[in-house]
């Protein structure tokens, strides 16, 4: 089942739960898929986004929420950020595993061998390949640095 499909689902059985928090989280969510969805349209791809750029879309989400929270926080408004971060949790449920330091690392090494990159030049190309292969599951900021390192060895 894809992740548009279950949040779909989710809706419908967190609204016969009567459960407002989840319930607003999954709609917020859901309309930011569909504006995701209008924009790939208006590039004439008929069917939408892609599971990938779903991801990257609840990234995001999660991304805002803890930002949000923080800010919350630091005017002393405990109330809302614990919500913020409630919110944050029930977009992160959605997202896939995040990938430890030693299997970003790994990943960087694959890439780079694999596309037989020498230098600084292919990091663009190298970065483009870990975020087809890995988007959802990796911390991009991290690779680009293990990939920056192992390209800064080669050259």
């Amino acid at each position: 089942m894809s992740v548009r499909e279950q949040i779909t689902q989710d809706v419908k059985t967190a609204m016969k739960a009567k459960d407002s928090l989840r319930v607003g989280t999954l709609r917020l969510i859901q309309t930011a898929i569909k504006d995701r969805d209008i924009a790939a349209r208006a590039e004439d791809r008929c069917e939408g986004c892609e599971e990938s750029e779903i991801l990257s879309i609840l990234q995001k989400l999660v991304k805002q929420r803890e930002d949000s929270a923080q800010t919350y926080e630091d005017a002393g408004r405990l109330d809302l950020s614990e919500r913020e971060r409630e919110e944050a949790e029930i977009v992160r449920s959605y997202l896939p595993v995040p990938m430890n330091e030693a299997e970003i690392k790994a990943a960087a090494r694959t890439v780079v061998d694999e596309l037989d990159a020498s230098g600084l030049k292919d990091m663009g190309k190298c970065m483009g390949a870990l975020k087809t292969r890995f988007a959802g599951r990796m911390d991009f900021a991290k690779a680009g640095a293990e990939i920056k390192s192992l390209l800064g060895a080669h050259a």
